[in-house]
């Protein structure tokens, strides 16, 4: 399959990636590491939390986005990076043993004015559990190269 260019991204298109499993195991392993919080890391502690158990770190929830983007289509296309995140929201918790995936919807595009030879897509990424719950929701421009 050709890499897709900044031509190739439409206003509308929306598109799912995935699954991903996410286990309890992997939860705690990613808390020690980088969000070390009671209720990412303790069963007994999380359940004493306004989340009522155990669940994933937002941040590992939005490295697991980014898995299944680059998985999905960022790999296969003249992705150039991104600028940065509008916005992201962590709506309802990542429990273990759930199986995720991700949808995304291409909100706009745009030419840049400085630099031709790319465009920005403006992508909005939902990571979805298997009721279509939208656990969290980021928004964030790509710079993906046009044709030359």
């Amino acid at each position: 399959m050709a890499k897709r260019y900044f031509e190739d991204f439409k206003a509308g298109t929306v598109s799912v990636y995935g699954p991903l499993l996410v286990t309890r195991d992997e939860i705690i392993a990613f808390a020690k590491d980088y969000d070390p919080q009671p209720l990412h890391l303790d069963e007994a502690a999380a359940r004493m939390t306004p989340l009522g158990g155990l669940c994933a770190s937002g941040w590992h929830t939005c490295c697991l986005m980014m898995r299944m983007a680059a998985d999905g289509f960022v790999n296969d296309s003249h992705s150039m990076g991104s600028p940065g995140v509008d916005e992201v929201k962590w709506l309802a918790p990542l429990r273990p043993d759930t199986q995720i995936r991700l949808r995304v919807t291409v909100l706009e595009t745009r030419v840049s004015n400085s630099k031709p030879d790319r465009g920005f897509v403006k992508h909005q990424f939902e990571v979805l559990d298997p009721q279509d719950t939208v656990l969290m929701q980021l928004t964030s421009p790509l710079m993906i190269a046009r044709r030359q």
